[in-house]
């Protein structure tokens, strides 16, 4: 009884020192956690919309660190690793006891290390918190460490802060960090040779760095291979075959794309790692590639800027704010897509389309291209000659400066800018000035993002969208009235698409206009498909003079072969809206056969003035309005002259409400025949007959 009274106070007092020593541990870990949040300290990265990386800024210390977790890596990759630095990774809790008893024997015999028994965690805990010297009692803290991080974690959270923090030398961290560098490709997909070589850098990092010393990183890879358990991982024959594979001998840059733009989202919030951005790698990679080329044949100090947009979404899906970020010989620092300048000719399309709604022109209408005075102002053309009597459609493809003035003053240059303002759009006027006529020739500023922008509505049957910043903005369509009625859109298009390519460039189905501020200063092209927008600013960043600057010799060259290099297809432009027919000069109304001015901007065939006249639908047209599948779609009515308001009749019967516009809406019962009326509030009234179909 005495022999076990003492064997039950003994296994008492063993399991209270048990739990005492637990208990101290416990409160030890508790006072002395491991500096997990070290590692949560890693390089802001800039993400295009399918989350690929544009580019990367380095850490507060200077280091390439990208996050990086288990799924980001090929997984052959993680069998090798496991297989090479930690067998039992996955069955022991920080410390691999037969490792560490094995390694100590071989000290023991050898009298020097002959194997490490280091973890995996027990490296994690070396990364995260490192010490200079190598004692027994950093040694014994590493260790404790490994414990408590295994604690704490599960084992893939712990091999993803081994692979965000392995170092590869120089300022290279993490495995993503030295793919990038190393192989120019994300970890993903790695063969054999470059995973062994990922695998066997980080133990002596600075010694085994293929840029510096490549026949020690053949040699770590080859110590790789070599092991066995490596050897079973990645299958009969493929260790040899790896080692046949020629190493990279020098580093690459990490992907540095869209500089402005990750600048500027990292200025916006500082405290985000991962900024997604509406960019699309491949797009951003083709505008850059063009950039760097043009900025060498431009010559010194000029600068160009270029924007792509989905004119549908209002993403925009490549930005180029400078020809070189870094060339101070250039400002490249400067982000060109956002800065005012004089737009040129650019915004002419818009006045023709005005002018095209309002019914006062066609396509094939005659305007004069004269020198002419509008009360002291005189435009005159840039090449300083005049093409005389020309249509509406040679005056918009040959950007003829004095037809256009003429449309304007008609259509109004304050009406010009409240349609910007259904697209978001305040251009800049000269400071206590009001609208004039000089905007219809870049008299202006406007910034290419927003210009790119208007043009969304183009491509879009009317409808702009807002682009956003690329980066935190929203896009997306903008609700309310159109910029322009789709058949005017449609009219616009249809002459632009016409437009000569510059000599060279390859025919692509886009409509693009170009256009050069006062004094050889900026010149751009703007082109769009049926989906895309792009836009190209060529100048100096001070706003200085440059002599043979143009933008139909500069800018648009450079917006055909950045179209070609972005990678995207051509989208067909939009079909013609019910309605959109070219009509020819002989079949047009009187009224729209010559454009001349009046104070109201008419046709005047005498002193009085004149009657109403239908200038759309022509009489005896066929308009398709989708008759035959029963979903009819409205027509658009256009009349000139007369005085406001208007009634219309339909077949003789009045439409709902009298009207100031001079275009009205009608929707017809069915197809065949009906007859158009309008009265003007003198009574005057005019018809036409036309064929629904």
């Amino acid at each position: 009884m005495r022999l076990w009274h003492k064997f039950a106070i003994g296994s008492a007092a063993g399991i209270l020192l048990a739990g005492a020593a637990l208990f101290a541990l416990d409160a030890a870990d508790r006072a002395f956690p491991p500096p997990l949040d070290k590692a949560d300290v890693v390089s802001p990265e800039v993400l295009d919309a399918d989350g690929q990386l544009l580019r990367a800024f380095a850490t507060p210390e200077g280091r390439w660190r990208l996050k990086t977790v288990v799924a980001d890596v090929d997984p052959q990759f993680l069998r090798m690793l496991v297989a090479y630095e930690d067998q039992r990774f996955y069955d022991h809790v920080g410390i691999d006891v037969w490792a560490l008893g094995r390694a100590s024997l071989q000290f023991v015999r050898n009298g020097r290390i002959v194997s490490g028994a280091s973890t995996l965690s027990m490296q994690v805990a070396r990364l995260i918190e490192p010490r200079a010297e190598r004692s027994f009692s950093a040694k014994l803290l590493q260790l404790a460490r490994a414990v408590q991080i295994e604690r704490r974690l599960s084992k893939e959270e712990i091999l993803d802060l081994y692979l965000t923090h392995a170092p590869y030398g120089g300022n290279l961290e993490g495995v993503r960090a030295a793919s990038l560098a190393y192989f120019g490709k994300e970890p993903r997909r790695l063969t054999v040779a470059e995973a062994a070589l990922l695998v066997g850098l980080p133990q002596l990092p600075e010694r085994r760095r293929p840029d510096r010393n490549l026949k020690a990183a053949q040699e770590a890879r080859k110590r790789v291979l070599d092991r066995v358990a490596v050897a079973e991982a990645v299958g009969d024959g493929e260790a040899e075959r790896a080692e046949a594979v020629a190493i990279p001998p020098r580093r690459l840059q990490l992907p540095a794309l869209a500089a402005h733009l990750g600048e500027a989202a990292l200025r916006k919030e500082p405290l985000v790692l991962k900024h997604r951005s509406t960019l699309k790698k491949q797009v951003q990679q083709g505008l850059e590639s063009v950039a760097r080329a043009a900025a060498m044949k431009l010559g010194p100090k000029l600068s160009l800027a270029m924007v792509m947009a989905d004119a549908q979404t209002g993403a925009i899906v490549g930005e180029v704010g400078s020809a070189d970020y870094f060339d101070a010989s250039r400002s490249g620092w400067i982000d060109m897509t956002r800065v005012n300048r004089s737009p040129g000719s650019t915004l002419k399309p818009f006045i023709y389309g005005l002018a095209f709604e309002q019914g006062l022109v066609s396509q094939e209408t005659i305007i004069e291209d004269r020198p002419a005075d509008f009360f002291g102002y005189r435009p005159r053309n840039f090449d300083m000659s005049y093409q005389g009597d020309v249509t509406v459609r040679e005056a918009l493809q040959l950007s003829l400066n004095v037809p256009a003035v003429k449309l304007l003053d008609a259509v109004g240059p304050s009406r010009l800018l409240v349609r910007f303002r259904r697209a978001e759009v305040r251009p800049a006027l000269p400071p206590n000035e009001t609208p004039g006529l000089a905007i219809g020739l870049g008299g202006v500023g406007l910034t290419l993002k927003h210009l790119v922008q208007l043009y969304t509505a183009l491509a879009n049957r009317g409808q702009p969208a807002r682009l956003g910043d690329g980066v935190t903005g929203t896009p997306g369509k903008i609700d309310g009235e159109p910029l322009l009625e789709p058949i005017a859109v449609w009219n616009v298009a249809d002459i632009l698409s016409g437009v000569i390519p510059p000599a060279g460039a390859p025919q692509r189905g886009i409509a693009y206009k170009t256009g050069t501020s006062y004094g050889y200063r900026d010149a751009w092209s703007v082109g769009y498909d049926g989906r895309y927008v792009l836009g190209v600013w060529v100048g100096r960043p001070d706003n200085s003079a440059v002599p043979g600057l143009t933008g139909y010799g500069t800018a648009a060259p450079i917006l055909f072969e950045a179209f070609a290099k972005s990678g995207i297809s051509t989208t067909p432009l939009p079909r013609p809206p019910a309605g959109a027919v070219r009509i020819a000069q002989s079949e047009l109304p009187i009224s729209q056969r010559r454009f001349a001015l009046n104070a109201s901007g008419l046709l005047v065939a005498s002193g009085r003035e004149p009657a109403p006249q239908i200038v759309y639908p022509p009489e005896g047209a066929h308009i398709d309005l989708g008759a035959k599948g029963g979903d009819l779609s409205p027509l658009l009515l256009k009349l000139q002259g007369g005085r406001a308001p208007f009634r219309w009749l339909a077949n003789g019967k009045p439409l709902p409400d009298l009207s100031r516009r001079r275009t009205q809406q009608w929707l017809p019962d069915g197809g065949g025949y009906s007859k158009l009326t309008v009265i003007d509030s003198a009574g005057r009234a005019a018809s036409v007959g036309v064929f629904i179909d």
